[in-house]
């Protein structure tokens, strides 16, 4: 299993900027190799900027008609809601790249969560054609990390970080919008590539638990992240990563 790397730059833009160069390789890489690149998004506040730059500035370094959209996880709001990780996206990435609808894979967050998750997973194994016990394997998977190191809507200590035969589950957590769907760590697992995009100061003391202390996934949920065959790079601003040794 290959040590995650870890890349630190010097303020948020740059960071931001990074992340949109690390994804339009890899989706150039997966188009060029498999005729498609799948991408699963993530939400928060975080990527909005380098979605906006993946829309704008980044626009013609990918063919976004082979590009199919995923997201990692949902609020059980509305999809126009503000909350929505859908809404964000659409907002900062979609509207501008416009691609066709048959292009878009979001989690219904306006379902009962329990029927948003079952027809999530249905909607995923009808689109990437897995056989019964198969997983999805994302080309790529963006990842935020919370201030308590949960990752999608899987939060310390809750029962669905043992979740192992479900692609997708409904969660209730101690956050607002505390009903969500999201992603089980198996999924996240399966992807040729993880990337986690994290800023501020008030993610620096989850980075240097993740990272750098002992290993307790129960506690902090992104240590799940350990991909057998892909790989995992950390893109983190200055202040996220100021108490790494």
């Amino acid at each position: 299993m290959p040590e995650p790397k870890i890349i630190v730059l010097d303020h948020p833009d740059a960071l931001f900027v990074r992340a949109a160069e690390e994804i339009t390789h890899i989706a150039g890489d997966s188009i060029c190799t498999h005729g498609e690149f799948t991408f699963c998004l993530t939400g928060g506040s975080t990527p909005a900027s380098t979605y906006d730059l993946l829309a704008t500035r980044f626009r013609y370094n990918t063919d976004w008609s082979g590009v199919q959209f995923f997201w990692g996880d949902e609020r059980c709001v509305p999809p126009e809601d503000p909350a929505s990780n859908f809404a964000m996206a659409k907002r900062t990435m979609l509207d501008k790249l416009d691609p066709q609808p048959d292009q878009i894979h979001r989690m219904r967050g306006e379902d009962p969560p329990e029927v948003g998750a079952r027809r999530y997973e249905a909607e995923l194994r009808k689109v990437l054609g897995l056989e019964a016990a198969a997983l999805p394997s994302f080309n790529l998977v963006l990842l935020g990390l919370g201030e308590n190191a949960h990752i999608a809507s899987l939060f310390p200590h809750h029962p669905a970080l043992h979740e192992e035969k479900r692609l997708t589950i409904a969660v209730e957590v101690d956050a607002p919008q505390r009903h969500r769907i999201s992603l089980t760590a198996p999924v996240l697992n399966n992807a040729g590539n993880v990337v986690f995009l994290v800023s501020g100061e008030g993610k620096a003391q989850a980075v240097k638990q993740v990272l750098e202390g002992p290993r307790d996934p129960d506690q902090f949920p992104a240590q799940l992240i350990q991909p057998s065959n892909g790989e995992v790079t950390w893109l983190l601003d200055k202040a996220a990563a100021r108490l790494l040794s």
